[in-house]
């Protein structure tokens, strides 16, 4: 084919919809869906253990760098060598422990939403707060996040599925302060040391992040507030789960963290979801 025709062709071929590729190019990269079939080489098979080799994320892993060489976290890294020996009994998958870091880099954090530590049922911990994969049933509390959107911000409607990585994509950090569990056995690995390695990324953020705003739900989110300097903004609520959600309601904290945002001269966070396509 002579080079005139085949680059005819080729252009022929290119979207027109400029919109619409725009987009694609934007979101390729953070919206891809997340499958937690283990994708990452097995322990034994690549030689040493070792949870950084996970973070991807360059600015988060020169933040975090010095704190994973720390004696508590050498530890914990051990611990973990051991329990992800064997195939499925830690959530989630080894490689998206840091899901929520390598989705939002430290630069592009401008809200921070706490969990407790990850689902610990199949197919539901991906490594975001509150979030689950588009193939898996939507959890009760995020249930209620959604019921609560739907108050709360105009032209939100609950998706079908509970995948929230577009927020993630946005500068939302679906931070858990454990960031593992073992299988079916929830707060299972709460003493293992991870809670102090966030809460070393809460003062992280304070240092070289301005005014982020933090949504903390319930008691145990809310004593993570005390880490938080005054510089930046924290709005606390009742839990979503069952037992709370009659306080939870009404509490407008998606539509007051976008204002906070908008004092702050930052774009507000759309917290629509886009149907899944599952």
């Amino acid at each position: 084919m002579p080079p005139k025709q085949k680059r005819r062709e080729e252009t022929n071929k290119a979207p027109i919809d400029a919109t619409l590729a725009k987009h694609a190019k934007e979101t390729a990269a953070s919206e891809e869906d997340v499958k937690l079939e283990s994708k990452e080489a097995k322990p034994e098979a690549a030689g040493k253990f070792s949870l950084c080799t996970q973070l991807t994320d360059s600015s988060w892993r020169e933040a975090l760098c010095k704190e994973m060489q720390e004696p508590y976290f050498q530890e914990l890294e051990a611990k973990l060598a051991e329990a992800y020996k064997g195939v499925g009994e830690v959530c989630p998958p080894l490689h998206l422990i840091f899901n929520a870091f390598n989705l939002t880099p430290l630069d592009k954090v401008k809200v921070v939403i706490i969990g407790q530590d990850p689902y610990h049922n199949n197919n539901q911990a991906m490594g975001l707060a509150f979030s689950v994969p588009k193939d898996s049933k939507i959890p009760r509390s995020l249930y209620n996040i959604y019921k609560e959107l739907e108050n709360d911000i105009p032209g939100f409607s609950s998706p079908d599925h509970g995948c929230l990585q577009h927020w993630a994509s946005q500068g939302v950090l679906l931070l858990n302060a454990t960031l593992t569990v073992a299988q079916h056995k929830p707060n299972s690995h709460k003493n293992l040391g991870w809670q102090k390695f966030t809460d070393r990324v809460i003062q992280i953020i304070n240092d070289k992040c301005e005014k982020v705003v933090y949504l903390l739900w319930g008691n145990f989110a809310h004593k993570k507030g005390e880490l938080v300097d005054k510089k930046h903004v924290v709005l606390k609520s009742a839990h979503p789960s069952s037992l709370s959600f009659g306080k939870f309601l009404n509490c407008k904290c998606f539509s007051q963290a976008n204002n906070e945002l908008e004092k702050s001269g930052q774009t507000p966070i759309d917290w629509r979801l886009p149907p899944s396509t599952l």
